[in-house]
């Protein structure tokens, strides 16, 4: 491929409003040739669809897939800007091939590059910077090491960035331009969520062990001074009966 100018590139982006990547891509495959790199764009459905980008997005529809055998499902919110173009059959076949691409992807978790935590890169490019094969290079070589390796593996769990199954020449975001660019107006993947049948119960969860059984403590209530002054002093008198039968004996002897 040819060696295009970055001045090139722009002019070409500044005309179509394409990326600068797919610009770039275009002036390659057409040889540095302006023209035929924006007919190139036009027929990839590229031309004029990152002009649409910022526009809001507030119609749509949530898809959702389940695969053969009902294992595997996908549910996906994917968003335009007209109820029109959401019910016509162009952005209901986009919606049901991103659902297929899910499907099919078992690494993919975030839409894009935007939507990976600050936490999860942090800790992959310490696992990358403690490989052993780094280990003996200079800093400079070993950080330009890291950081392709970093890209490459975030943009494996990237949905935008997945070469797309059914043609993998282009990415499943450059699937969703040429949408952009058929329909005249903005699509954006929101969000989505894959399921598969018993991955969360993988590893069963232990009940947690009863507690022993504690003995019953008898709280014994303390006995009142005047109850037990009372006890006492009808322990110490005589009953009625014995004092009777005492004074029977006695005149008996007389």
């Amino acid at each position: 491929m040819a060696e295009v100018s970055a001045q090139l590139v722009k002019t070409l982006r500044e005309r179509t409003g394409a990326g600068m990547l797919d610009c770039k891509k275009a002036l390659q495959h057409s040889d540095g040739d302006l023209e035929k790199a924006v007919e190139y764009l036009r027929q990839k459905g590229l031309a004029s669809a990152e002009k649409k980008a910022g526009r809001s997005t507030t119609e749509g529809l949530i898809y959702s897939y389940i695969h053969t055998g009902g294992k595997l499902g996908v549910l996906l919110e994917i968003n335009c800007e007209t109820d029109f173009v959401a019910r016509g059959e162009v952005f209901q076949n986009l919606a049901h091939n991103i659902a297929l691409q899910i499907a099919a992807s078992e690494n993919v978790e975030y839409v894009d590059m935007s939507e990976v935590p600050p936490a999860v890169i942090e800790r992959e490019r310490a696992i990358e910077m403690g490989r052993e094969d780094l280990a003996k290079k200079p800093e400079a070589v070993r950080e330009k090491i890291v950081q392709g390796r970093l890209e490459k593996l975030l943009k494996e769990r990237c949905l935008l960035d997945q070469p797309y199954i059914k043609d993998p020449s282009i990415t499943v975001g450059d699937l969703i331009k040429q949408t952009i660019a058929l329909v005249g107006e903005n699509i954006r993947v929101r969000r989505f969520t894959r399921y598969r049948l018993g991955e969360e119960l993988a590893k069963p969860v232990e009940p947690a062990p009863m507690p022993a059984e504690q003995p019953v403590l008898v709280e014994t209530q303390p006995t009142s001074e005047p109850a037990a002054a009372s006890e006492t002093a009808a322990a110490a008198s005589p009953a009625p009966e014995a004092s009777e039968k005492k004074k029977s004996s006695s005149r008996k002897q007389k």
